[in-house]
C-alpha cells in the first residue's frame, strides 16, 4: 500500500513538473519574442548606420545625397579634377557623362575646366567626393563671388574643438538629424546659396525641415556645420 502511494505521489509530482516545465517554456519563449520584437523595433527606428541613396523618405543622416563645393582646381585627370576650398579642403570631383558645364553664363566644355580655374560644383557628395551633374566654372555673381561672410568661416584644423555658435534665425524647434533629405534642383538651389553666403566647406546634404526652411550640412570646416536657408533660397542664418 505504501509502495503504491508513493508510486502514486511521485507519478503526481513529475506531472507537475512537466506542465510547470511547459509553462516555463511557453512564458520563455514568449519573452524571448517580446525581446526580439523590441531589439527589431530599436534597429528599424535608429538612425540609418550607413550610406543610403538619397531620396525623399530617407533619414536626415543618411547619404550620400545632392550637395556640392566651390574652390580653385588644383589638379586635372581624365577622369575629373580635384578642387581646394578657400579653407584648405581637397574635394575628389568625378565627371561623368551627363555632367554638364558652364563658363560664367554660358554652355561650356570638360576642356574649360583648368588649374587654377574658380569653379562651383553640383552633384552626389560621398565625404569628400563628388560626382558632378553640373560644373560652373568663372561662377561670376554665383558663390564665385565673396561674401563678407566667408570671413567668418572657420577652417577644419585637426585637434581644434569644433566651435559652437549661432548666427541669423536658427528654427526654434530645429534639432541636429531632422528633417527629410532632399535632391535635385531644389537641393542644388539650397547648396547654392548655402556657399555663397558660407563658402569653404562641402555639402553633403539638404533637408527640408518642418516649417518649409532647408538645412544645409557643412563638412570640412570647423564653422558653420549647419547653414539655414528659407523657401525663397536665402540664408537665414548658421550655426
Amino acid at each position: 500500500m505504501v509502495s503504491g502511494k508513493l508510486t502514486k505521489s511521485i507519478a503526481v509530482g513529475a506531472a507537475a513538473i512537466a506542465i510547470g516545465g511547459a509553462s516555463y517554456g511557453i512564458v520563455s519563449a514568449a519573452s524571448s519574442s517580446a525581446s526580439t520584437s523590441s531589439t527589431s523595433a530599436t534597429t528599424s527606428n535608429g538612425p540609418a548606420s550607413g550610406p543610403q541613396s538619397g531620396g525623399g523618405a530617407a533619414n536626415a543622416r543618411s547619404g550620400p545625397a545632392t550637395g556640392g563645393s566651390t574652390g580653385t582646381v588644383s589638379s586635372v585627370t581624365t577622369s575629373g579634377f580635384t578642387l581646394t576650398t578657400s579653407a584648405g579642403q581637397q574635394v575628389t570631383v568625378h565627371e561623368a557623362s551627363g555632367t554638364a558645364y558652364e563658363k560664367g553664363t554660358s554652355a561650356a566644355s570638360a576642356s574649360a575646366v583648368t588649374n587654377g580655374e574658380n569653379v562651383l560644383v553640383l552633384g552626389t557628395t560621398d565625404s569628400t567626393t563628388i560626382t558632378a551633374t553640373q560644373v560652373i566654372v568663372q561662377p561670376a555673381g554665383r558663390s564665385g563671388s565673396t561674401p563678407s561672410s566667408a570671413a567668418t568661416v572657420i577652417p577644419f584644423k585637426r585637434g581644434t574643438a569644433t566651435v559652437s555658435k549661432q548666427t541669423g534665425q536658427i528654427p526654434a524647434d530645429y534639432s541636429q538629424g531632422s528633417g527629410t533629405i532632399v535632391n535635385g534642383t531644389t537641393a542644388n538651389k539650397a547648396t547654392e546659396a548655402a556657399l555663397a553666403a558660407y563658402p569653404g566647406g562641402i555639402v553633403d546634404r539638404v533637408v527640408q525641415l518642418s516649417n518649409g526652411e532647408y538645412e544645409v550640412h557643412n563638412i570640412g570646416v570647423n564653422w558653420p556645420h549647419h547653414i539655414f536657408v528659407n523657401q525663397d533660397f536665402k540664408v537665414v542664418g548658421a550655426e
